[in-house]
């Protein structure tokens, strides 16, 4: 049984930073290309940032392209997201999970959700 436990989430203002880590277990962590979504108030979940089972590629939706850093630790079964520059519109409740990374970033969702950390930026 899958189980992703999210860390790291708080409260900042415009223009802080923070890092959430992901901690998975029971799968075989490294064979799996993993992402950080993020779900916020009234809008569907995005995909914001996807990185390759052995960490060589790292792939980020235009929202947060050149502010977030995905990096993952295979030996440790984690990965983060270090998250810069950070706006009101980044507020949200974040997830990992599996991806698929190609041309391009999709959803490639593992057995269950984790519970989530929640990131607010205030204005």
């Amino acid at each position: 049984q899958v189980q992703l436990v999210e860390s790291g989430g708080d409260l900042v203002q415009a223009g802080g930073s923070l890092r959430l880590s992901c901690a998975a277990s029971g799968i075989p962590f490294s064979i799996y290309a993993m992402g950080w979504y993020r779900l916020a108030p009234g809008l569907e979940r995005e995909l914001v940032a996807g990185i390759s089972a052995l960490g060589g590629v790292a792939k980020y939706a235009d929202s947060v392209k050149g502010r977030f850093t995905i990096s993952r630790d295979n030996a440790r079964n984690t990965v983060d997201l270090q998250m810069n520059n950070l706006k009101p519109e980044d507020t949200a409740v974040y997830y990992c999970n599996g991806v698929q990374i190609g041309s391009g970033l999709t959803p490639s969702y593992l057995g269950s959700w984790g519970q989530g950390t929640q990131v607010t930026v205030s204005s």
